[in-house]
């Protein structure tokens, strides 16, 4: 054998092994279904669920696929749709944030009978038969949120809740938690007009509107509970001198630390939106390969307190978790 085709020879051993190793990974496609296309949070879900599909796929020998059947506005029904067809054409697993549990629970079931492991990130829906769920305790997370805005209000001073999708359970959860921490602080009080919590559609521009509508009905709001940051998501959405009324949001999307950083904003605390994807398909694909639950049912990821002093180092994960 001349050199040329020694060279070849080696090479070829070398290169096969990996090509047929990559043939030999099974293909898993898994679903996820979150509230909205709008909503830039559940963006960096993608995110994190495509970053996890690539990085995390060949260490449980798959080929993972992620399907992202997400409606473009929020609409329960079409989430449930959507559920349904994942588990009709295929998907081995599905992550769905529930707008409305009840809606969901039907398609969720079904889906787990025709054996496709289901779990919940974001928002749950505890009664259906899905394995797992991972996000905030949505109960600590208003909690936190009003202890942050008393301190920011020096413990004084009448407040507002803006509360996003009136069906949805974890904001449900979120609204009853502020209003319980509140009755801890004897001199704040929530505004009388519409029981002080307002609802809207979760995009930026709805929440804009009815945070901006709220505030010019009842000037004397002197804090606002953003129980999700649906609005610091546009451009002036605070229509008052930076700092006349506090304001403490959940969430920290790149949109969101402008306000913190000019003043309107006093504290976010952010959730693990990128995570809402990486770690529903890593406890998927647990399940999936390995028949693996979680330790625990619910996966309770905590929040991360941003503030004006540690603004810029925490934007620096979102080069990452946005895929720049």
């Amino acid at each position: 054998m001349n050199c040329r085709n020694f060279i070849a020879a080696v090479a070829i051993s070398i290169v096969l092994p990996f090509a047929v190793h990559a043939q030999d990974l099974k293909k898993i496609t898994i679903g996820v279904v979150a509230k909205s296309q709008s909503n830039a949070v559940f963006q960096a879900a993608y995110q994190g669920a495509k970053d996890a599909a690539k990085e995390l796929g060949p260490q449980y020998g798959a080929d993972v696929t992620i399907d992202w059947q997400t409606p473009a506005d929020e609409d329960a029904q079409k989430q449930a749709e959507a559920v349904e067809a994942l588990a009709r054409n295929g998907a081995a697993g599905i992550a769905v944030s529930c707008s409305e549990a009840r809606t969901l629970q039907p398609a969720i079931n079904k889906a787990v009978a025709s054996g496709v492991a289901v779990m919940c990130f974001d928002s749950d829906s505890p009664k259906s038969k899905r394995f797992a769920y991972y996000g905030t305790d949505d109960t600590a997370c208003g909690t936190r949120v009003m202890k942050e805005l008393a301190v920011a209000m020096n413990d004084q001073g009448t407040i507002a809740i803006l509360a996003g999708n009136q069906s949805a359970p974890n904001l449900q959860k979120r609204v009853a938690a502020v209003k319980a921490e509140l009755a801890n602080h004897p001199n704040m009080h929530l505004l009388d007009a519409s029981g002080g919590v307002f609802f809207h559609e979760e995009t930026p521009e709805k929440a804009a509107d009815a945070l901006r509508t709220a505030q010019g009905a009842n000037p004397n709001i002197q804090g606002w509970a953003l129980i999700g940051g649906w609005p610091l998501f546009t451009e002036n959405a605070l229509p008052w001198p930076a700092g006349q009324v506090k304001v403490v949001s959940v969430d920290a999307l790149p949109a969101q630390l402008a306000y913190l950083r000019d003043g309107h904003v006093q504290v976010l605390l952010a959730q693990d939106c990128y995570g809402w994807g990486y770690k529903s398909v890593q406890i998927l694909l647990d399940k999936i390969v390995k028949n693996q639950d979680p330790p625990s049912l619910k996966v309770i990821d905590p929040l991360t307190k941003v503030t004006k002093d540690n603004v810029d180092e925490f934007a620096k994960n979102w080069d990452k978790w946005l895929g720049k």
